[in-house]
């Protein structure tokens, strides 16, 4: 103790000593924090990553669908009859 005061001096001890051990244990608890952190950004990034393959997926199953459908609903009966007239 740097001057004498009407306190215990056990008391005063005690609580410099736990004020230090907080100031000790910031730079720890800050990177642990920092890690956690990170990681779930980063999960969160990979699920994000995995959800738009999934619907992107989706998207081009149904553009596929939709251009065979289209290609089986086109007259083959008229476009026979149009070929055949360019052609003579």
């Amino acid at each position: 103790m740097a001057f004498p005061t009407s306190v215990n001096s056990q008391i005063t001890d005690s609580v410099t000593q736990a004020n230090t051990k907080v100031l000790g244990d910031s730079p720890a608890m800050a990177m642990g924090n920092f890690y956690v952190a990170t990681s779930q950004a980063l999960s969160t990034a990979a699920h994000n990553a995995s959800f738009a393959q999934q619907q992107s997926w989706v998207s081009m199953q149904a553009a596929t669908t939709m251009g065979v459908s289209n290609l089986y609903s086109v007259d083959t009966a008229s476009t026979a009859k149009a070929t055949q007239e360019i052609y003579q």
